[in-house]
């Protein structure tokens, strides 16, 4: 079973180059699939070229889902990395 989580971008640039590239570096360190959800549109989070070409603006709701032995984990750390970069919450 996937673990999920729902966190809001407070950035005023949104989600642009710089936290994009340490959000898939952190992805990317987890063993379980990845994916992040915006608008109706679903990528792989250890794509840094898919996170960008979703053009998450300030305000917007995403999901982050990982499915894998290190699920929860994965998770956990990618919403503290979202926090730590100010990012959102």
């Amino acid at each position: 079973m996937a673990v999920e989580k729902t966190v809001t971008i407070t950035d005023e640039t949104g989600v642009h180059a710089r936290p994009a590239t340490v959000l898939v570096n952190k992805a990317g360190s987890f063993s379980s699939d990845m994916t992040l959800e915006y608008n109706g549109k679903s990528i792989n989070l250890k794509s840094i070229m898919g996170v960008m070409s979703l053009g998450i603006p300030q305000g917007a709701e995403i999901k982050i889902i990982a499915d894998g032995s290190d699920e929860q984990e994965a998770v956990d750390a990618v919403v503290d990395v979202i926090k730590s970069e100010g990012l959102g919450e």
